[in-house]
């Protein structure tokens, strides 16, 4: 199915809920007949060099203005166990579209291991792996076995493995080689049958143990979501994107000069990386006072400094003020940049 919408408003499909409208959006559910809808008439707007952009769950998007261009949507739903799978490893494909934590819930009730700590993500699938998702300890590219697409200069699907896919922190191929040349249709993730906890992150190991149960997938999912509950606000509530920075990764000799600074400053390994440590963001926010202030209608969650929200009728504008103000003060006091995790259009 390919639907056509035109002057849509896309107020309610971003969780920021920013007012906003687009000259027109694309919605498949096939990635067939997206291609064959792009190789035709359907995709000159491609060929003329409009403005256009692909939309997700809109979780992970700011709009800033209006959209003078073609959003693309992916509303294509659908989970499957494929071949591959053996007696250790399920291999579950998943279309796009599909709502990640709805995959998470899948995988925690098939008692398969791997997704449990990405619980309560806002995401689709799709974004799963362009943005790499992470939380706990685990981000998707632990259990992305390869992601299937569509390329925008043929208009042939192919896909691509998991060490192709150049993971990064909150990072991906998608993101730099294969940006504005793919559409992800799908992606397959490897779940396994053998215990595999990762519990040593936050307060995630002391929440899983009051429940005084046995260890399960089910059992960790639904501590994570104790935990982001109790300090992430729910963006059908209040306009939000979840986390809008990034934790920066810097130079060791450069953080453990800062941490001299400030001994309370949480500090974290980065796998393959023993020269550089990551620091929390939310953290230096919080320091400076910002949570629970608010510049106008935008402002700072008063549970999770790292959260930007919609007070109610904020413009995308105001978001974004908000943002660069806290990134300069962030520079001034700890000589660090931060960047938005947010796609802000």
């Amino acid at each position: 199915m390919i639907r056509l919408s035109n002057n849509i408003d896309l107020t309610h499909l971003a969780s920021f809920a920013t007012p906003a409208k687009a000259d027109r959006l694309i919605e498949w559910d096939s990635a067939e007949e997206l291609a064959n809808y792009l190789r035709g008439e359907g995709g000159n707007f491609l060929r003329n060099g409009e403005q256009w952009a692909i939309l997700g769950e809109g979780c992970n998007t700011l709009f800033t203005k209006d959209f003078r261009g073609t959003i693309i949507r992916c509303v294509a739903k659908g989970m499957e166990t494929i071949e591959g799978s053996d007696n250790l490893h399920t291999l579950l494909r998943v279309a796009a579209g599909e709502v990640w934590d709805n995959v998470v819930e899948e995988c925690c009730r098939r008692s398969l291991w791997g997704a449990e700590n990405l619980s309560a993500i806002p995401s689709s699938v799709g974004s799963s792996a362009v943005q790499n998702i992470g939380a706990y300890g685990t981000e998707a590219k632990d259990i992305i076995e390869r992601v299937e697409y569509l390329d925008l200069e043929d208009f042939e699907l192919k896909c691509i493995d998991c060490k192709e896919c150049q993971f990064g922190y909150r990072d991906s191929i998608f993101k730099h080689a294969l940006a504005g040349k793919a559409i992800i249709t799908a992606v397959v993730y490897r779940l396994s049958s053998t215990p595999a906890p990762k519990l040593d992150y936050g307060t995630l190991r002391p929440e899983v143990e009051k429940c005084g149960a046995e260890l399960t997938p089910m059992v960790i999912r639904e501590a994570v979501i104790r935990i982001r509950s109790s300090k992430l606000p729910d963006h059908k509530v209040i306009g939000n994107a979840g986390s809008f920075f990034k934790n920066p990764i810097l130079p060791r000799t450069f953080v453990e000069e800062l941490r001299k600074r400030y001994p309370a400053m949480p500090i974290y390994e980065v796998a393959g990386e023993p020269d550089k440590l990551k620091i929390a963001t939310g953290w230096m926010i919080d320091h400076l006072g910002w949570k629970g202030k608010n510049i106008g209608r935008a402002g700072v969650h008063t549970q999770q400094a790292l959260v930007l929200v919609n007070l109610g009728g904020a413009t995308g504008d105001e978001v974004v003020t908000l943002a660069e103000r806290i990134c300069r003060e962030v520079y001034e006091v700890f000589g660090v940049e931060i960047s938005p995790e947010v796609n802000i259009l």
